[in-house]
C-alpha cells in the first residue's frame, strides 16, 4: 500500500480545501492508498513536513499550491527516495507545466495514482534551490516588487513590468559559464532548469529538467517595443526567432557585478548572500518526481 502525504497551501481557501479533500479521497481509495492530508502553517513548514515524510517512509509527497510552496516542499525531498507530486493551484504553475502536469485536479490525481516517477535535475543559485528558474535581472526586480502586491496573477505582474521598465538599466556583468568568461550588459539574465516560466512563457523552450544542464537566457538592454516580440515569441515557444535573445548552456555559472541588487528563485525574491556575486549550479537527477506519460 502506497503511503501518500498531501501538503496543502492554505491560501487555496477553506471551502476549496474541503472540496479538494473530498476529491482526493474519491480518487485515492483506502484499499490501495494510505493517504494523509496536512497544511502549511508557516514559512519553511513544507521542508520540515517533507523531511518527516522521508523519515516515515512515505512513497509520495504531494505539493498542493504554486511554485513557491512546491519549491519549499521539494527542499525536504532532494536526495531521497520519496517522490514529489504536484497539484497545481498557483498563479504561473511553471514546474507543473514543464512536467505536463494537468491543471485540473482530477487529472492530476490520476497521475499520482498511476505513480510513474522519474529523477529530475535541481538547480541552485547561491545555494538557494530552484526547480524552474532563477535570475538576477529585470525578472528578479519584478519578483521583489511582486511579493508586496495584494492581488497576484498575470495582470498584476504585467502592471509591474510596464511600470518598472523605463527605470531599469541593465547592469554590466562579468559572466563565467563553465570557464568561458565574457562581459555584457543585460536586461534579463535568467538561468533555466525547465522550459516554463509560468503562464506558458518559455524563454528557454528547449530546456529540460532531465538533461543535466542549465540554460542561460540573456537579453541585452532592449527598447520598450522589444518587449512585444519577446512576449509574443515566448508564449509561442519560439523565442529563438527574436534577435533579442542570447542562449547558452552550462553546468556551473558565476555572474558578478557591483550593480547586482536582486535575485529570484522560482519567482520568489531571496537575499543576495554573496553580495556582488551569484553562483548557479546544477545537481543532476537529484529529485524523484511523479510525471505524465510523455
Amino acid at each position: 500500500m502506497r503511503k501518500i502525504l498531501f501538503i496543502i497551501n492554505r491560501k487555496a481557501g477553506t471551502d476549496r480545501e474541503k472540496r479538494l479533500e473530498g476529491v482526493i479521497r474519491r480518487y485515492l481509495t483506502p484499499k490501495a492508498f494510505s493517504v494523509e492530508i496536512t497544511h502549511l502553517a508557516y514559512l519553511g513548514h513544507g521542508t520540515v513536513l517533507a523531511r518527516e515524510a522521508v523519515e516515515a517512509g512515505v512513497d509520495t509527497v504531494v505539493a498542493v499550491g504554486g511554485d513557491g510552496s512546491i519549491n519549499e516542499i521539494a527542499q525536504g525531498l532532494v536526495g531521497s527516495g520519496t517522490a514529489l507530486a504536484i497539484i497545481p493551484l498557483g498563479s504561473g504553475n511553471g514546474l507543473a507545466r514543464a512536467l505536463k502536469i494537468p491543471m485540473k485536479v482530477p487529472h492530476a490525481l490520476e497521475l499520482i495514482a498511476d505513480g510513474r516517477r522519474r529523477p529530475m535535475d535541481v538547480g541552485y543559485a547561491n545555494e538557494h534551490m530552484f526547480l524552474s528558474n532563477a535570475g538576477v535581472g529585470f525578472d528578479a526586480l519584478i519578483a521583489d516588487k511582486f511579493r508586496h502586491v495584494q492581488k497576484r496573477g498575470l495582470l498584476g505582474y504585467a502592471k509591474l513590468v510596464f511600470g518598472s521598465f523605463n527605470k531599469y538599466k541593465g547592469p554590466l556583468y562579468e559572466i563565467n559559464i563553465d570557464g568561458k568568461i565574457q562581459e555584457q550588459r543585460a536586461f534579463l539574465f535568467t538561468v533555466a532548469n525547465g522550459n516554463q516560466f509560468g503562464y506558458e512563457f518559455k524563454l528557454a523552450p528547449k530546456a529540460s529538467v532531465f538533461d543535466g544542464e542549465l540554460d542561460i537566457c540573456l537579453v541585452p538592454p532592449v527598447p520598450f517595443y522589444g518587449l512585444i516580440p519577446i512576449g509574443f515569441y515566448s508564449l509561442r515557444g519560439t523565442i529563438d526567432k527574436t534577435k533579442y535573445m542570447q542562449h547558452y548552456t552550462g553546468r556551473y555559472i558565476t555572474i558578478k557585478s557591483p550593480e547586482l541588487a536582486h535575485l529570484q528563485v522560482d519567482g520568489d525574491a531571496v537575499p543576495l548572500s554573496e553580495g556582488e556575486k551569484v553562483i548557479f549550479r546544477i545537481e543532476p537527477a537529484a529529485l524523484q518526481v511523479i510525471v505524465n506519460r510523455f
